[in-house]
């Protein structure tokens, strides 16, 4: 029954199909020839009657015998099917169509499929008129030619046509069979197989795309490729004529080789067009005239690792439209390669460069490697998927990430000075430190140890999450642990997710202005949704706060070469060196493109002379010179929310009345630090200011009050270190045995619930070493309840330690502790 049921419902379907060509013939005569047109209506109660007749008593049986035969014929159409399966060169073209890439079948051809689209209706009416002028009006088989040959065949004794129709042509070229009257008995049964499943045009569009052109090339657009330069729907007609004659023959005419025979051949066929009046007379004349000087050319191989991987994303898809833009991929390919010429002197011997259009947030230019034919250097890596140390690339993100959790703002003060936390010691990239500076100023001059003490705030499980949310793969893995090295470049990005991310930075700060503007386009939909998803990632505020740091020029990673500062593009832009120099990072964007650039070696080899600001930001400006030409770049305005209020320029937070420097900084309502300024004290000391009185021990009189700034405890003990001098706040009344509320001391180490491997051969001591306030002149330390001395602030004590849990103590000359636990091992 189920057989039964899919023949029926075949049936049904091919008659449709032929009863859509009736009425689509008929219209179209209708339209030609208001003559037959009226002649039709005036027999139409003819045609009725015929009808009528039909389907009478004894004449119904009539209707049987048309009914039996398509009954037999689907029958044996479903025993014996005829699979149309071609395999196709797949084509990579860019958005406006022009072919960047094409690959060779598994069987060596080129056979690049032509698109309905691309036949033109010039190349329609040619190929109809030369092969098949009845194409549109018989079943697969022509009775009347398969005739004439039959009998001219019988007259001369010999084979003088063959009657095949496009349909039986395509037949034959799906399974090529030796030329015999039984094997064209089979062409026609399997022509009208084709024609019971396929539409006119479907059967048109394969026999354009097998006819044979010599060699390995087949169809149309491969032949119009590889020896005209064009594709199908741009030729003109002589071009077409050309095409059309060959096919007979594509031994004897061979393109290239062969062109005065096929120039003769074409002008005969254009002559028959003339005499037909299948084109006008103008354009066979032009045609006449025009030369032909087709050659074979090479395949287009442009964009080659981006042709790759869409040719791997897309196995099944014969002709795979991109977003690509040929122009842009072919000024970035350029600049790249002679970029790199410059550098190779320096050992530094390859480049990857992604252009990313921040409208569509689709890839414009796609540069795997300086040179893809240069094996030496691994020019087929492709640099854009490869997973490389970022450097400091990652943090801007995580400036951006602090402002929305509330824990940082441009102006706030962050100490840059010697740190330890849970084990890591981060230093900066010149391995010197600056005090006491702001978080814009941090990210301006990228300094290691403010942004390891930021993501250490911020937690490293939550920034996780937060590159995993920007599809970052290496975050996503839960099974690969990150520390607090990951914003120093300790991880593993592409160069493909760092300029996507830097994309959105672009895509945050604009999306208040798209809200503004009108628009009628069918993707504002998807445009939203994007927009929607970036704000997952971070504010407009915060994104516009990072852009306006990122832009400005006073900084150490402006390049050294840079002779005009005024043809610098106006963009946002972050650098990033690798550890050991083996990778240099450079991300700009503006409102119209982001670019991300790498510049390094495939084969991991460090290069002295190799970081970001020196190897790859002049190569990011002039891709940016190159591709965005405006006079008048489009820049980012502030977001409608952003918010500015005074801050003391001290410390960054919200000033108290003894605040009187103050500059204005922008913040998040309700989000960013709303705590008051502490960064002065007032202090009661004696007249000769030599020590210092609490509440407790306040004299009545022969005192005064004195304010003092109250240092982070980390920065005092820097400032002891490098013998920097400070105001400190006098000793404490040693006649006062009051104990004092306030920081403890900050034990540096050793590091709390860290374990530690000691030799026992070597007799290895633990160093004991604190951070405190200014006011603090002695610390005492203790281990395991054991008094081991006392010291200076700034003085390091040593200890051997037992093994197992070690309890360590410090305690300062105001009776504030702090403690710490260590677990020891001996090997």
């Amino acid at each position: 029954m189920a057989f039964l049921a899919s023949l029926v419902a075949a049936c049904k379907a091919r008659i449709g199909i032929w009863w859509a060509w009736v009425c689509r013939t008929y219209t179209a005569w209708a339209a030609r020839s208001p003559r037959w047109a009226a002649a039709m209506q005036a027999i139409s109660p003819y045609w009725a009657n015929v009808v009528l007749w039909y389907g009478r008593g004894r004449n119904r049986y009539w209707i049987i015998v048309p009914l039996c035969g398509l009954l037999v014929f689907g029958i044996l159409d479903l025993i014996f099917p005829f699979p149309v399966r071609i395999q196709y060169s797949q084509t990579i073209s860019d958005r406006d169509g022009k072919l960047l890439h094409a690959f060779l079948t598994n069987d060596d051809k080129w056979r690049m499929k032509t698109e309905l689209s691309e036949i033109t209706p010039e190349f329609r009416r040619a190929i109809l008129f030369k092969e098949d002028r009845w194409f549109y009006w018989h079943c697969g088989i022509n009775p009347l030619a398969v005739g004439r040959a039959l009998l001219n065949n019988a007259l001369y004794r010999k084979r003088t046509s063959g009657a095949s129709t496009i349909t039986m042509q395509v037949a034959r070229l799906l399974q090529p069979k030796q030329r015999s009257y039984a094997n064209k008995l089979v062409e026609m049964w399997h022509a009208m197989q084709l024609e019971w499943h396929l539409s006119k045009d479907e059967i048109l569009q394969l026999y354009l795309n097998l006819v044979p052109y010599g060699g390995n090339i087949e169809g149309i657009k491969s032949a119009a490729v590889l020896f005209l330069n064009k594709m199908p729907d741009h030729l003109s007609l002589a071009e077409i004529t050309t095409l059309t004659v060959i096919p007979n023959r594509p031994n004897t005419l061979r393109l290239g080789t062969k062109n005065d025979a096929i120039r003769a051949a074409r002008n005969e066929w254009l002559a028959h067009f003339e005499q037909a009046r299948l084109f006008s007379q103008a354009d066979i004349a032009d045609a006449l005239d025009e030369p032909l000087s087709a050659t074979r050319r090479e395949s287009p191989k442009l964009a080659p690792h981006f042709s790759q991987r869409m040719r791997r994303n897309y196995p099944q898809t014969a002709n795979i439209r991109t977003d690509l833009s040929l122009d842009k991929q072919q000024q970035v390919t350029q600049l790249t390669a002679n970029y790199i010429r410059r550098l190779y002197s320096q050992h530094i011997r390859n480049a990857a460069v992604l252009v990313i259009n921040n409208r569509t947030q689709k890839v414009e230019a796609y540069i795997g490697s300086a040179d893809f034919n240069n094996p030496e250097d691994g020019g087929q890596c492709d640099g854009v998927t490869a997973l490389r140390s970022p450097g400091s690339t990652l943090k801007p993100f995580l400036t951006a990430l602090s402002f929305d959790a509330g824990i940082a703002m441009p102006k706030l003060k962050i100490t840059d000075v010697p740190i330890n936390i849970v084990g890591y010691a981060p230093e900066n990239y010149d391995n010197k430190f600056n005090g006491y500076l702001t978080i814009e100023e941090s990210l301006r001059l990228s300094l290691n140890v403010p942004f390891v003490k930021l993501l250490y705030r911020y937690g490293v499980n939550n920034f996780r999450r937060k590159m995993a949310d920007a599809q970052f793969s290496l975050f996503r893995d839960p099974k690969h642990k990150l520390g607090l090295s990951a914003i120093l470049g300790g991880c593993g990005v592409t160069l493909e997710e760092l300029t996507h991310l830097y994309s959105q930075f672009a895509l945050i700060a604009t999306a208040p202005h798209a809200a503004d503007s009108e628009s009628t386009s069918d993707d504002d939909d998807n445009d939203s949704d994007t927009t929607a998803i970036a704000k997952t990632l971070f504010s407009p505020q915060a994104a516009y706060i990072v852009t306006e740091i990122l832009s400005q020029l006073s900084r150490p990673d402006l390049p050294k070469n840079i002779d005009n500062v005024k043809d610098l593009p106006r963009i946002a832009w972050k650098t990033g060196t690798s550890y050991g120099r083996r990778d240099a990072w450079s991300i700009g964007y503006n409102a119209n493109y982001t670019v991300g650039v790498w510049v390094g070696n495939f084969s991991g080899e460090g290069v002295p002379e190799l970081n970001g600001a020196q190897s790859a930001t002049p190569l990011l400006f002039d891709i940016f010179n190159s591709i965005d030409t405006s006079p008048t770049p489009d820049w980012f305005a502030p977001p409608k929310e952003m918010e500015y209020r005074w801050v003391c320029a001290e410390t960054g937070l919200p000033p108290e009345h003894y605040c009187t420097n103050q500059i204005m900084d922008a913040y998040l309502p309700a989000i960013s630090l709303s705590t008051k300024c502490q960064h002065l004290r007032e202090v009661a000391v004696n007249m000769s200011e030599s020590f210092s009185y609490c509440t407790a021990c306040m004299p009545t009189e022969g005192f005064k009050r004195k304010t003092y700034t109250a240092y982070p405890p980390e920065l005092v003990a820097y400032y002891e270190r490098e013998h920097t001098p400070y105001e400190r706040i006098p000793p404490h009344n040693p006649q006062c045995s009051r104990l004092f509320d306030g920081a403890a001391p900050m034990i540096a180490s050793p590091v709390h619930d860290l374990e530690y491997l000691i030799d026992r051969a070597d007799n290895q001591q633990i160093m004991l070493q604190c951070n405190v306030s200014n006011d603090v002149e002695t610390v005492y330390w203790y281990v395991n309840d054991t008094y081991i001395g006392e010291a200076q602030p700034n003085d390091r004590l040593f200890f051997d330690p037992q093994m197992g849990n070690n309890h360590v103590t410090c305690l300062d000359d105001k009776g504030r502790k702090s403690e710490a636990i260590i677990r020891v091992k001996f090997l």
